[in-house]
């Protein structure tokens, strides 16, 4: 039997009930999922996938990441609702590769962990599969895990295998929906450009689990948690020198009460320029390098291979000794007294949740 495997929350709870009710089948994971946006969120979910078969004993084969082929496949059904016709052309594209797959390999039966998502239709996957059945004459079997408290007995048995639980179904229409209901920034679809990995990202949660399956390989004991804090993205920024743009760089968590504001330098103390609005502080590169113990030529350079956020947040405090303080500090090549500024200054901050791992000693 091949499976195709949407997530590691779901296949996780529905591969243990295929071995406990079919005990002599030959289980393949089949881990087909073009529809996972962005692709550092597939690469998230695939981790958990491989551990998880790991786990249980299933041999796993990855299908090709066919985003532009997904992604035309569903178009002008952009703006459907969850279990709408977008969701109908996704599982039969899946599927059917799926089906596929399973010629290939001379499996006579296929089904799909899409079946035990709680939002997903068992009535329109069963559609697809009577189609896909048809077609290519393979079995497609729906069974039904969800019944007699399976989905309370899946989240929990993700919970103590320490499963990574996404909180979105995996396309981007959905994820966009999804954000907008929310009224919260989509910050999966952010990366820098200088791939600097930002709080709670999915970058920073694919090392994470990395280190995970490192610990488990050592025979290390850990625990995930997870914790409230205030995260923080920034949108755009740029700032006037004497009437010219200049390279800036901004530390993260700066920010301002609106999005421009004209000020200038009331004082130097020690290096660091107090401007006269909104604690606006300037450093200048050469006291960047020093307070950082860094050696940055230009502000280019520290655009394009940034310190990392705690650094940035470490030399934050330095600058205005106050944990909770959220005001800009800017960092330029030259700074004058008499110099004039505008600045441009476009971020969110946002109560959001982040894991951690805590390794026992």
């Amino acid at each position: 039997m091949l499976v195709h495997i949407c997530c590691a929350v779901d296949s996780h709870y529905f591969l243990q009930k295929l071995q406990e009710i079919y005990p002599d089948e030959e289980l393949i994971a089949f881990f087909y999922d073009p529809n996972i946006h962005p692709f550092s969120e597939y690469q998230l979910r695939l981790l958990d996938v491989k551990r998880s078969c790991e786990m249980l004993g299933v041999e796993l084969i990855e299908g090709e990441y066919d985003y532009l082929g997904w992604i035309e496949a569903v178009r002008g059904f952009e703006n459907e609702p969850e279990k709408g016709a977008r969701c109908d052309i996704c599982f039969d594209n899946r599927l059917q590769t799926t089906a596929k797959e399973a010629v290939k390999l001379g499996q006579n039966c296929i089904t799909t962990t899409l079946l035990t998502s709680p939002k997903k239709s068992i009535e329109q996957l069963k559609t697809v599969g009577k189609a896909i059945k048809e077609k290519y004459e393979v079995l497609f079997l729906a069974p039904d895990f969800r019944k007699n408290g399976g989905t309370q007995e899946q989240f929990l048995l993700a919970k103590k295998d320490m499963l990574y639980h996404q909180n979105y179904c995996g396309c981007i229409y959905a994820l966009s929906k999804q954000r907008d209901s929310q009224q919260r920034l989509a910050d999966e679809l952010f990366l820098p450009i200088s791939k600097q990995i930002q709080p709670s990202s999915i970058e920073q949660r694919i090392e994470l689990y990395k280190k995970r399956v490192d610990l488990e390989k050592r025979g290390k004991k850990y625990k995930i948690v997870r914790e409230k804090f205030l995260n923080y993205r920034l949108l755009r920024a740029y700032i006037f020198q004497n009437s010219k743009v200049v390279p800036s760089y901004l530390l993260s968590y700066s920010t301002l009460k609106k999005e421009f504001i004209k000020f200038k330098i009331e004082i130097e103390i020690k290096d660091i320029y107090f401007a006269n609005r909104e604690n606006i502080k300037l450093i200048n590169l050469s006291t960047f390098n020093k307070l950082l113990k860094s050696n940055y030529k230009n502000i280019q350079d520290i655009i394009k291979k940034p310190p990392t956020i705690e650094e940035e947040l470490s030399l934050r405090n330095t600058i205005i000794d106050n944990l909770y303080s959220l005001s800009p500090i800017v960092v330029l090549q030259d700074i004058e007294l008499n110099d004039k500024f505008k600045l441009y200054l476009n971020a969110q901050t946002y109560d959001d949740t982040r894991e951690s791992l805590i390794v026992f000693s």
